[in-house]
């Protein structure tokens, strides 16, 4: 990867920051415009945020021409800055990702960083590196990253970003500034999600537990099949299915997007089962299928169920290969033995 590696081509859309993000794109402004940039960011929160797109325009912003000193202003969308970074061949911007989702970010292109950050920047303002997610590098580059920080040289940008935060090289969290993402009030987001995706939006924002992209995903056609999927599946299941053959019903859905409605559902199960109150279900539709659930299964035992899907997930996060159908039939299987205990 060479320091001409943009991010692939940044939308002009891109270079402004999303409605929820109004009180961090606020504080970023007016730290730049200053002069007190931070050398390190760290942009953290629950994947759904909108983490990227800030990045996106707080990239756009520091590399754009004629922005600076105007309050508040996203990147001019106009400039030389602007159309190279628009055309993904900023040659003052570095991103740093693992080459394969789930896969780690390894010592060779912290390497390349750090030859990066010892050059002067070729447009004579900033050299910004946009590394993601932080949490993907190993020990040894996490390591190789620290020189970097520690000394990054005059009108040197990192902008580090992370879904888990605590999972990132604690010396590398420390040399960061910590920009938190929170999750918005739903006044905040949902006029913007209703253009995305309509009258639906309000019942998408619950489901993703009000993260405003994680929503919008969850809104498109694949997401609707594999919802359905497992409503059937799991109705089978409390009406006596044999779990490995009703296994069909997720051939070839990814494992990863089919833990995590697991775990939203067995989250719902349990918080209804500790309260007998239905009124916090991400999903209402669910009722009648958890209901019966709680009536047929045991509140320790969905915990340990709940902790061997958040395991999983967790593997595969980390790079792990797990066989997909195994998982999948284990975990039926421990679902298929509560509800009939």
């Amino acid at each position: 990867m060479s320091a001409s590696d943009a991010s692939g081509g940044v939308t002009l859309s891109s270079f402004s920051p999303l409605p929820w993000q109004h009180s961090l794109w606020q504080h970023f402004t007016q730290v730049h415009d200053s002069g007190r940039l931070p050398h390190a960011v760290m942009l953290s929160g629950p994947a759904g945020l909108g983490k990227h797109e800030l990045a996106d325009a707080m990239i756009a912003r520091v590399l754009c021409r004629t922005v600076l000193g105007k309050p508040g202003a996203a990147a001019c969308g106009e400039c030389h800055g602007c159309h190279m970074l628009a055309a993904g061949h900023h040659p003052d911007l570095m991103a740093i990702a693992p080459q394969d989702v789930g896969k780690m970010i390894r010592i060779d292109p912290i390497r390349e960083v750090n030859r990066f950050v010892s050059q002067t920047a070729q447009q004579g303002g900033y050299r910004v590196i946009r590394l993601q997610p932080a949490e993907s590098m190993n020990i040894a580059s996490a390591n190789a990253l620290l020189k970097s920080l520690e000394e990054p040289g005059a009108k040197t940008l990192f902008i580090l970003l992370s879904d888990m935060p605590s999972r990132v090289l604690p010396t590398v969290r420390s040399r960061c500034q910590q920009w938190p993402l929170v999750i918005p009030q739903s006044h905040e987001s949902l006029p913007w999600l209703q253009e995305q995706l309509g009258d639906d939006a309000q019942a998408l924002l619950r489901m993703a537990g009000g993260l405003p992209q994680l929503a919008v995903r969850l809104g498109v056609s694949e997401q609707r099949q594999l919802r359905q999927a497992l409503r059937e599946l799991f109705d089978a299941l409390v009406r006596g299915g044999e779990p490995v053959a009703e296994a069909w019903r997720l051939e070839r859905q990814p494992l990863a997007q089919v833990l995590w409605y697991g775990i939203a559902w067995l989250e719902d199960l349990i918080r209804m089962g500790l309260s007998g109150n239905a009124g916090h279900l991400r999903d209402p539709s669910l009722e009648p299928l958890l209901r019966q659930a709680v009536k047929n299964g045991r509140t320790q035992d969905w915990f340990k169920l709940l902790d061997f899907a958040r395991e999983q997930r967790r593997l595969l996060a980390a790079g792990g290969n797990p066989n997909p159908q195994l998982v999948l039939e284990a975990w039926l299987v421990r679902w298929s033995a509560l509800l009939r205990s």
